[in-house]
């Protein structure tokens, strides 16, 4: 398995097999979000300044896990932190550390970059999720998260 992060001369198959996966946890969340509007925001995405970046995890050619991740600068952080927006492994592919490996990326990335903290969230019963960020040092921050479509 590799876990590598995507640049703008990502194929067109690759940001289809990304597309893909990420249509399950769209669908999985309920979102109407359409393949359509994600292979846009992908491609979005791996423009270059977008702020955005992708990782992915790749088993016998076959991408089977993906974190997309966005940067910002705050006043709490000091400085540019990281939204972990989505984490997702496919289903047959989970409980084999593929998600621990994904974020070690991201975090190794983001440490030589210069980045000051990264943040997240999960589903308030998710205990498996909520046990492997423990497990890399990331806390509880109490908050609620609002949002709203423009």
């Amino acid at each position: 398995m590799k876990v590598y992060k995507l640049d703008k001369q990502t194929d067109y198959e690759l940001r289809i097999a990304i597309t893909k996966l990420m249509m399950e946890q769209m669908d999985a969340l309920s979102s109407s979000v359409t393949e359509e509007d994600l292979l846009q925001t992908i491609d979005l995405a791996l423009e270059e300044h977008s702020g955005a970046e992708i990782f992915v995890a790749e088993t016998d050619n076959k991408i089977v896990g993906c974190a997309f991740l966005n940067s910002g600068i705050g006043l709490e952080k000091g400085g540019p932190y990281i939204w972990l927006n989505d984490l997702y492994v496919q289903r047959e592919y989970r409980r084999q550390g593929i998600a621990k490996k994904l974020l070690l990326k991201v975090l190794y990335w983001a440490e030589q970059k210069g980045f000051k903290g990264i943040e997240l969230e999960t589903g308030i019963n998710n205990a498996a999720t909520k046990k492997l960020y423990n497990s890399l040092g990331f806390y509880d921050i109490v908050s609620k998260r609002y949002g709203r479509h423009i």
